[in-house]
């Protein structure tokens, strides 16, 4: 515009924001009970799958829901041990582990491992001192 004495156009002011919509479009409803899964389930048997909240064995991805899947590792019974239901001396023994038992670890926290053992792969927890 040099040498013009012509002006650009002058600024407008961006129209003032009420917190309101503007009507056009309507607020879509997020009830959670609207998107509530429902029926039958077919969850796998827990003592015989290893799958927790928390951890699963990749081989169940898509059959459970976990915040993690995890690859079992193969770990040998170092000498005799139980398995147990729960991460606790006092929990029930559900098996026996023989020295040289394969024990597929997918956890071990605060002494115990968590996977599974044997032909029907029986899911517990065995104290980590027993694995090697």
């Amino acid at each position: 515009m040099k040498g013009s004495n012509a002006t650009s156009a002058r600024a407008t002011t961006a129209p003032r924001h009420t917190g309101q919509s503007s009507g056009r479009h309507q607020p879509t409803r997020t009830s959670a009970d609207e998107f509530a899964l429902a029926g039958p389930t077919n969850s796998p048997d827990p003592d015989f799958n290893a799958y927790r909240k928390d951890l699963a064995d990749v081989a169940l991805a898509g059959t459970v829901i976990a915040s993690h899947y995890a690859e079992p590792l193969e770990r040998h019974v170092a000498h005799a041990a139980q398995l147990r239901s729960a991460a606790a001396d006092d929990a029930e023994v559900i098996g026996d582990l023989a020295e040289g038992d394969l024990f597929e670890l997918l956890d071990d926290s605060l002494g115990w491992a968590w996977g599974y053992a044997g032909e029907d792969r029986r899911v517990g927890y065995v104290a980590s001192e027993a694995l090697a």
